[in-house]
């Protein structure tokens, strides 16, 4: 039964109506709907009658049109699906629809082979497979890559419609990197797939250049204020012929780009270029080397990680550190990763010998991080920069990056119970040449309760005292030192005696002990930490280079002090 692009539009209407289980709706209610409806689509400006849409609605529920949508009145008065997964868009499709779609097949088929018509071929591909499939009710046998889950798709029709009806929008928007979204006017003009990914391409502002917005971080769309403004310097079809992806920008300008293809990968890349301008430039038994004029974004950066171990950049400079330094972090990310057996090892070994190492707790990038944030602090601070106590409380903002995933993990498989009871930072400048003799460290930093005006109170905030506690305190108290550099043995590393921690040990033991024994070299590098037993008889290696020796010293303890004292610092993991 033949039914006319009105009519179709009208049942659409009613459709996405009833499927909104979030209003009810009366007849008036659907009337005014399919009205503006065919307005903004169809410019059609009289309106619908009821009656259209009375017969609209018998229409839907008879099988005429293979709907038989099961259409209810509720209170006599508002109208539903009583079904409410049903749609229209939903049932199959009939022999008489599949029969009609296939003709329109072999019709497109027909073009298929003019240049004009070249990305005809998939759509094609797409509904010929899905008519094979619904006529022998077997499974497809073509499957086209797809992302079902990828948010913005139903922004496409309002867009599609805004550019090609010159309209402006309002779009808010919030990309990854801001904390909150915004609202703006904005002048579309062209849609852009890569990658299973549409963005939309257009500008704010004639002076403000074209910007590329992901669809998927288009939160809400309206009318624009402002009136449509063309760019003429936008040109569609060339805008993006020099760059891989999307990542555009009017300052960018291509460049040559060498890249070097090991034998494995060389004919995938042969085969499908990375792009238009690639260009073989060598060939040897070893693989190829190919060139391409593009310029250096996101998505250029991107493709070659993509190929791993099987490519390298010769050419240019800034792209091939870019890579490099990109595939140090990757290899850093996986080189922090601690498993089970080795927390259980480092545990043994601080409980046996009094001291453990554990190297690639933090990624070079946390290291950079914590770098960046102890110099913004230290420039503010009043203190003397080679040594800052009560660190935390004076660079709260040191904490969340401190205190990672790694080192909570450490820290619970020591003492699940413990607490941090001391941050202090060390620093040894390249003009000094810090030289600790051998000791144990037997105090720890606490708060004091003192008598005023006959009165018990805790000594002011600043004020620590340092005390020697009872050796079962010491027993549950540990230390990790968090290294910013790379620490040797010419660069003031600690000596230790391994096992010299069960005990505290007289000045005539340490003499004795210290001149008669070879000391173990801590030796760690850069984002990598020591762990200590209090008492460990340790002395710092004589310095004779001038390299940085940043270090963060914190302590940990499960203990509970009594009576007149409370720990000085106290903070939970």
């Amino acid at each position: 039964m033949p039914v006319n692009r009105n009519a179709l539009v009208r049942y659409k209407t009613i459709d996405n109506c009833l499927r909104n289980h979030y209003r009810q709706w009366t007849l008036d209610d659907l009337i005014e709907a399919c009205s503006e409806v065919l307005y903004d689509h169809e410019g059609i400006d009289k309106g619908v009658s009821k009656r259209s849409i009375q017969a609209d609605i018998q229409m839907m529920r008879s099988d005429k049109l293979g709907y038989n949508a099961p259409i209810i009145v509720v209170d006599r008065k508002y109208y539903t699906y009583e079904d409410p997964e049903y749609s229209i868009t939903n049932i199959p499709l009939t022999d008489q629809d599949l029969g009609r779609l296939s003709e329109a097949v072999e019709f497109l088929k027909q073009f298929q082979g003019f240049s004009h018509f070249k990305e005809l071929g998939s759509m094609v591909q797409k509904l010929e497979d899905h008519i094979y499939s619904q006529k022998t009710k077997q499974q497809a046998v073509i499957d086209f890559e797809k992302n079902e889950n990828l948010k913005g798709l139903d922004h496409l029709d309002v867009l599609y419609q805004a550019i090609i009806n010159r309209l402006s929008l309002n779009l808010t928007y919030q990309s990854f990197k801001a904390r909150q979204a915004s609202s703006f006017d904005f002048h579309p003009y062209l849609l852009k797939e890569f990658r299973n990914r549409w963005f939309l391409i257009g500008s704010k502002k004639k002076k403000e250049g074209i910007l590329t917005l992901a669809l998927d971080r288009i939160i809400d769309i309206e009318h624009g204020h402002t009136p449509f403004t063309e760019n003429p310097d936008f040109k569609s079809d060339s805008y993006f012929k020099d760059a891989i992806g999307v990542s555009v920008s009017p300052s960018m300008q291509p460049q040559e780009v060498l890249l070097q293809i090991t034998r494995k990968h060389a004919p995938y890349v042969l085969t499908k270029p990375l792009h238009h301008s690639q260009q073989l430039v060598e060939k040897d038994p070893y693989g190829i080397t190919i060139s391409l004029m593009v310029v250096h974004n996101f998505e250029l950066e991107k493709e070659i990680l993509g190929f791993g171990d099987g490519i390298k950049v010769i050419a240019p400079p800034r792209l091939k550190r870019s890579i490099k330094s990109r595939l140090a972090t990757a290899v850093d990310t996986y080189n922090t990763e601690l498993n089970e057996g080795g927390l259980v090892a480092v545990s043994r070994k601080l409980e046996h010998k009094g001291f453990g190492i554990l190297n690639f707790v933090y990624s070079q990038r946390e290291i950079k991080h914590l770098k960046q944030l102890l110099d913004r602090f230290l420039a503010k601070s009043e203190t003397p920069k080679h040594a800052q106590r009560r660190l935390l409380r004076e660079a709260p903002e040191l904490k969340a990056v401190l205190f990672n995933k790694n080192l909570r993990n450490i820290v619970r498989a020591v003492d699940e119970d413990a607490f941090m009871t001391k941050a202090m930072y060390f620093d040894k400048p390249p003009q000094s040449n810090w030289f600790v003799t051998w000791h144990q460290d037997a105090t720890v930093h606490v708060k004091k309760k003192v008598k005023v005006n006959g009165y018990s109170r805790w000594t002011a905030k600043n004020s620590v005292v340092a005390v020697i506690p009872p050796e079962k305190i010491l027993h549950n108290t540990f230390a990790i030192r968090i290294h910013l550099d790379d620490t040797d043995q010419y660069n003031g590393a600690l000596q230790v005696v391994p096992g010299s921690h069960h005990k505290q040990l007289s000045d005539k033991e340490i003499k004795l002990i210290s001149s008669n024994c070879t000391p173990f070299v801590c030796e760690v590098g850069s984002g990598g930490i020591q762990l200590m037993r209090p008492l460990l008889l340790h002395a710092s290696s004589k310095s004779m280079s001038q390299k940085k020796r940043r270090v963060i010293h914190l302590e940990f303890s499960s203990s509970k002090l009594k009576g007149e004292l409370a720990w000085a610092e106290k903070e939970k993991l």
